[in-house]
């Protein structure tokens, strides 16, 4: 396939997720449950920067501990891989953002980045105090992102006058270390989400998806931005999971082992808590149409368990090494990954995938 992508030849990079949920090898059966602690964190990050990451997916959730503090706890503790924090609207004033953001930059020398999500439940967003319906919860990560920008670009003070944010005479310290500031990933499906990576993002990030899907979903986004004059600043990348091992018999007991125990009332529960996302109901949509298999080796499975992400590759390192490689080909140079156990998968992808891959794309990693 010829890429539709029009920076194509843009460096690759690739990330790596921490659980701060906890780890487990079968998603179902809570005696497989490895719950979240620092060293299990500290084993994760540690894995990760010595498999070659360039970044760590610090997620929010109800059940995940405090995104913010953990990214900084694992900055402490690592050398080299960036912190992708996920972050969500109406939970912070955005001048306390843009303050942490920039702290945290300056004292890692850049290894920062913000994941603007706008949450995927609205159970649990009311249930956190933001009472928001998801298209406000939009318009307002819009309005913080416009805000952060002025306060980490602009010479003077900053006035600012939104429809759910006002500053007055405000001037941020300290400045960013990166620059022009830390770079913001957007992961969304739905169309505000893409008008908002249009203007903003410098990377956006798709869920697992048809290649011929992802293919126009990167012309649709570039054709937004090229309205903002960014079409070649916005980079596109996926977020999947990933379960390698020698041979593909090996990777698909591997695979099945994590849903071991999944019920359809557990499937039809998580459907309806996150009804509202765009995202989560074309994962549904993909597993209706093509069952378990999207694509050769792109397995729904994962999505039957847990909300987000939940499209696999399964396979050996030749298997995915091609299903990885489709995307690039699609137009993807940055590729969010996760796998269970999150040390372990960590350890497999740098020793089984990434030397493929780079051979595959010489000087681009």
């Amino acid at each position: 396939m010829e890429p539709t992508n029009q920076s194509a030849l843009r460096p690759l990079e690739f990330g790596w997720f921490v659980p701060t949920a906890g780890d487990a090898t079968c998603l179902v059966d809570p005696t497989t449950q490895i719950d979240p602690s620092p060293a299990m964190m500290e084993r994760v990050v540690l894995a990760a920067e010595a498999a070659g990451f360039e970044y760590l997916l610090v997620p929010v959730q109800t059940a995940c501990w405090e995104a913010w503090i953990t990214g900084a706890f694992l900055a402490a503790r690592s050398t080299r891989i960036r912190m992708l924090i996920a972050a969500r609207p109406g939970y912070i004033a955005p001048f306390l953002t843009a303050k942490m953001v920039t702290t945290l930059d300056q004292l890692t020398r850049g290894r920062v980045c913000v994941n603007l999500i706008a949450g995927q439940s609205e159970a649990e967003t009311e249930s956190e105090g933001v009472p928001w319906a998801k298209e406000d919860r939009y318009d307002m990560m819009e309005e913080e992102v416009r805000i952060l920008k002025a306060l980490w670009t602009s010479k003077g003070r900053v006035n600012f006058e939104g429809r759910f944010h006002s500053l007055t005479d405000s001037i941020l310290l300290p400045r960013p270390f990166q620059n022009p500031h830390p770079p913001f990933y957007l992961g969304g499906g739905s169309s505000q989400a893409w008008d908002i990576s249009a203007k903003h993002a410098n990377v956006h990030l798709f869920w697992g998806d048809t290649y011929a899907r992802i293919r126009e979903n990167i012309a649709d986004i570039r054709a937004r931005a090229a309205q903002h004059a960014r079409e070649n600043d916005i980079a596109f990348g996926m977020r999947l999971q990933i379960v390698c091992r020698v041979n593909e018999a090996e990777a698909w007991d591997a695979a099945y082992e994590l849903v071991r125990g999944a019920t359809e009332q557990r499937t039809a529960i998580l459907q309806a808590r996150t009804a509202n996302s765009e995202a989560n109901r074309r994962v549904q949509q993909l597993r209706a149409e093509h069952g378990e298999l999207i694509e050769a080796n792109l397995w729904t499975g994962i999505s039957t368990v847990r909300p987000g992400a939940g499209i696999a590759i399964v396979g050996n390192p030749e298997q995915c090494v091609d299903v990885l490689q489709n995307y690039i080909d699609a137009g993807c140079s940055s590729f969010c990954l996760s796998g269970y156990l999150h040390d372990d998968e960590a350890t497999r992808f740098a020793a089984m995938v990434r030397p493929l891959l780079a051979e595959r794309n010489p000087g681009r990693m």
